[in-house]
Formats: structure tokens, sequence, C-alpha cells
């Protein structure tokens, strides 16, 4: 790519740099914890993962349904590789049991419409949602802002004891908050938006949580019996 990186929207040459990593660290925590209860043959364990003050606390996806997700991740990289570079730059991809997220900005309808058909082509995604912005320019434009509330935000999450911070997907694009998760209830997540809403510079919240009990969410999938990688990468 040419041109030089600009400091405030992290652009390289006038289209944005894939941002370099979104999981929060109880989310790397919970994929660790996913390989070795998988390699254990755990596969109907529920995954667990650390808060701060050390506790346990648990995920509701299965390791097996967290193994899919991460196939179903993999193989839209590639889609979106292999279809369109500034495409695969400018969307932000998070997946919760088999529900496709796409987040980011693009230059224009066309674009957004173009991603979404792309996630729809992943072989193992049950919905795909497509929350694109479209902004006349691609990429965040303020990803160094995004990126501090949203670690703001999942911090005052990991703190409150009455939620299962765990269960939850957070992104940032241009002050509006995405939510992507699983909910114990609607008690819950009414205090997640309210978490979202305290922190400064927020400007939306967008939620895209479903409760544990929706009849939506997938049956229990066996990681033993299911590869993490997609089909055609085998």
């Amino acid at each position: 790519m040419a041109g030089g990186a600009n400091a405030r929207t992290g652009r390289m040459g006038g289209r944005s740099l894939r941002p370099w990593c979104r999981a929060g660290p109880a989310a790397a925590l919970a994929l660790a914890l996913t390989a070795l209860l998988s390699l254990a043959g755990c596969a109907d364990f529920i995954v667990g993962a650390a808060t701060t003050t050390g506790l346990a606390i648990a995920e509701e996806r299965t390791v097996g349904n967290a193994f899919k997700d991460l196939s179903i991740q993999t193989e839209l990289n590639h889609l979106f590789f292999q279809d369109d570079l500034d495409l695969y730059n400018d969307v932000s991809i998070s997946v919760m049991e088999g529900r496709v997220l796409l987040k980011g900005s693009v230059p224009t309808h066309e674009d957004r419409i173009r991603a979404g058909w792309v996630a729809r082509q992943a072989t193992r995604a049950e919905e795909v949602i497509n929350e694109l912005q479209v902004t006349g320019e691609g990429g965040i434009l303020d990803y160094a802002e995004d990126r501090w509330i949203s670690l703001k935000l999942r911090g005052r999450l990991l703190l409150d004891l009455d939620i299962l911070s765990v269960n939850y997907d957070i992104e940032t694009v241009n002050g509006t908050v995405y939510l992507l998760g699983i909910a114990q209830d609607e008690d819950e997540l009414e205090q997640v938006k309210e978490h979202a809403r305290s922190v400064g510079g927020v400007e939306h919240v967008v939620s895209h949580v479903i409760m544990k009990d929706d009849p939506r969410r997938p049956p229990p999938t066996d990681a033993r019996s299911r590869s993490p990688l997609p089909p055609d990468a085998r």
C-alpha cells in the first residue's frame, strides 16, 4: 500500500489498516481455556474466564459452539481477503453462536451491500447482521478514541459482579457502541447498556444481544466431533 499512515484514523494510503486486536483479556483467556478443555476431551464443559478479582465466571457458549464460531470467523476472514482487500481492511467481524455482526465504516452503500453478500457465503453462519456505517471514506474515523471507549466499557463490566462480562463482545465505531452476546436476563442487559451510555464519547448504543433462554440459540456442539476449521481449509 502506498502513502503514510494517518495518526488519527490509522489509515494508510486512504484506506484503513485492519485493527490489530479487538479481543479483551477475558476473551483471550477464554480462548486459551477452550483449547485446553478440548484437548482434555471436556467438550460439554462451559468455558470459564477469570475476572479481575480472580474468580471464575461461566461463558454461556459451550466449547463446541465456541470452536464453531472460530471456524466461521476463519472462513469469513478468508472470504473477505479473497474478495476485496479494501473491504477486508475496513470490516470488523464478530461471531457469537453462528450470528455474524459486521462493523466498521465503508466509503459507499455498494461496499456495505457487497460486504453483507460476502459474509452470507460463510457455510456455517446462521445470521448476518450488517451494521456497517457508510461514511464516504473507509476506516474508523477516530480509532484511538473508539478503542479507549471500548476498553473503559470492558473495565466497567468486569468490575460489575452482577454482569457476566465474558458473554459480551464489545466494539465502538465512530462513537457507536455495538454489543453482541448472551445476557442472563433483561435486567443484566439493561445494566450493560447503562454502563455503555455512561462512558464519555458514546453517542449511540446498538444491541444485538439475546437472552440465554432464547429459542434461536443453537444446541450444544460437541467439540470432539467437529473440526475448528471450515471444510475447505482442511
